[in-house]
């Protein structure tokens, strides 16, 4: 076999073969029926096989060509997908999304990204909710949830769009007045702002030291479902605060606050969360590809 077959060749075979008609196959592909005769005969030649039993009444598929029919089929499909999906790339996304995300995040992170992200498709409309709880996304009629942090259930389609980490830190004056913890088992006997934020454990902070993981209980006078709210705790000097790098580095450059244990760290990845295939849906596609380039340079550029 000196030439491969042409797609076109193989989408006539197929019809031909599915309506066991050259007249039904001709009809559906808008063509004649010597065009038909003359492609099937062709690819015959080329692949050096019958494919087809030819009577007065119907046209049925050679042992052969069932095995080629397979192929072709396969063939045929994987091609039609992947031209519907980059004409969806192409074209200019349009219509309602809606989308979540956490209170500090989605205010500070999230919302800008968006606001560029109509300027720059404005097509779209954006219903953009924030929650102090985790979003079953599918049963609640969201779009996209934007998470902060790895603990996401496996049987959900998720993207990482961002590199980012938790980190310990605490005022000056706290450290000053209550000293400065060196080792994780310290931590127990300090004041640790608490934070109860969506899906996160509650008074448990999972944290990793040189590659090894600890599970560490802490208790403290103050908790809250806000985590701005527990940054300026920190700030004013009651405790410690495990908290996004993302957020508490303008603090941490300006000397309001100091990091505690520096080889310590929380793996929290910035997450783009959804029910369906991307390839499903231009505007989502386009959406948390313009989020995963927007929150990158938001996330890694904070000073």
């Amino acid at each position: 076999m000196n030439n491969l077959p042409q797609l076109s060749d193989l989408r006539v075979f197929v019809e031909t073969a599915k309506r066991a008609s050259f007249v039904r196959a001709a009809i559906a592909l808008e063509v004649s029926n010597a065009y038909v005769t003359k492609r099937i005969r062709v690819l015959e030649q080329e692949l050096g096989v019958k494919l087809l039993h030819r009577s007065t009444r119907k046209v049925t598929v050679t042992e052969q060509g069932e095995r080629i029919y397979q192929w072709a089929q396969q063939i045929l499909d994987s091609v039609d997908g992947m031209v519907a999906e980059v004409s969806a790339t192409q074209a200019e996304p349009r219509g309602a999304l809606r989308i979540c995300s956490s209170f500090g995040f989605g205010r500070n992170i999230v919302g800008p990204a968006i606001s560029q992200l109509i300027a720059r498709y404005p097509q779209l409309t954006v219903r953009f909710e924030v929650f102090d709880r985790l979003i079953d996304i599918a049963s609640e009629g969201f779009d996209l949830d934007i998470r902060v942090g790895d603990e996401i259930a496996p049987h959900l389609l998720a993207r990482r769009l961002a590199v980012n980490h938790r980190v310990l830190c605490a005022a000056p004056a706290y450290l000053q007045r209550r000293g400065t913890p060196r080792t994780l088992g310290e931590l127990s006997s300090h004041d640790c702002l608490v934070i109860k934020e969506r899906d996160h454990p509650f008074g448990v902070w999972r944290l990793r030291e040189k590659g090894r993981e600890e599970v560490i209980k802490v208790t403290g006078p103050l908790s809250s479902n806000n985590g701005e709210i527990v940054v300026q705790w920190a700030v004013d000097g009651r405790g410690i605060v495990l908290r996004s790098l993302w957020d508490v580095a303008p603090l941490l450059a300006a000397g309001a606050l100091v990091q505690v244990l520096p080889d310590v760290m929380q793996e929290a990845n910035v997450w783009a969360v959804y029910p369906s295939k991307l390839s499903g849906s231009a505007k989502l596609r386009v959406c948390v590809d313009w989020l995963e380039a927007s929150l990158q340079a938001l996330v890694t550029t904070r000073p």
